[in-house]
């Protein structure tokens, strides 16, 4: 774009962001249109434009309607590398940080959690709910308590029991292999081709 710096500073922002905006700028561009044919700007008649019009704007509300985020182990590269480095960022920056306190045998903890496909799963289910009940325009003021009390609370007893994905990882060792089955149905595999 012609407005845009080439050598601006270099921001740090969030991996999504760019995609909303993106995801804007076109919700943006398509309501202008909408505008312009509702107001007669564009050639033909304007019942016609105003049929056309409808016609897009149910087209589009359709579209965005089924567009949530995919659950991660459904992914196939290079979406999925996309949506773990976003968890990662997330996990490490939010979670690890704010909740997570010294691993403990009562409160385990992997450091290459993301090696854990249980955790990995359980950890995006978390994210997703964090995204949609931290926003206080979908959800009003009570959100995080939600959140913490229906999403972030059970994953973390699941991950951290002794029962759970770390279970064989103590302080300065990692195993995975213990907790990985046999089969996994091939929509979880995610390995480099």
């Amino acid at each position: 774009m012609a407005d845009e710096p080439e050598d601006g500073p270099e921001l740090d922002v969030p991996i999504g962001m760019f995609e909303d905006i993106e995801d804007l700028k076109a919700q943006i561009a398509s309501l202008t249109t909408l505008v312009k044919r509702l107001a007669g700007g564009e050639e033909g008649e304007s019942g016609e434009a105003s049929a056309e019009a409808e016609e897009a704007a149910d087209e589009e509300g359709a579209e965005e309607e089924w567009q949530y985020p995919p659950f991660i182990l459904l992914l196939d590269p290079p979406e999925y590398d996309t949506e773990l480095r976003g968890l990662i960022e997330w996990v490490e920056g939010v979670l690890v940080p704010g909740y997570l306190a010294e691993p403990s045998s009562d409160a385990r903890w992997c450091h290459l959690w993301f090696e854990h496909t249980v955790a990995i799963a359980r950890l995006h289910a978390v994210w997703l709910s964090w995204q949609e009940l931290t926003d206080p325009a979908s959800c009003g003021y009570t959100g995080p308590s939600v959140w913490h009390r229906d999403h972030l609370d059970p994953a973390l007893r699941e991950l951290r029991g002794s029962s759970g994905p770390f279970a064989g990882c103590t302080k300065g060792e990692h195993q995975i292999e213990h907790r990985m089955p046999g089969l996994v149905p091939s929509a979880w595999r995610h390995e480099d081709a």
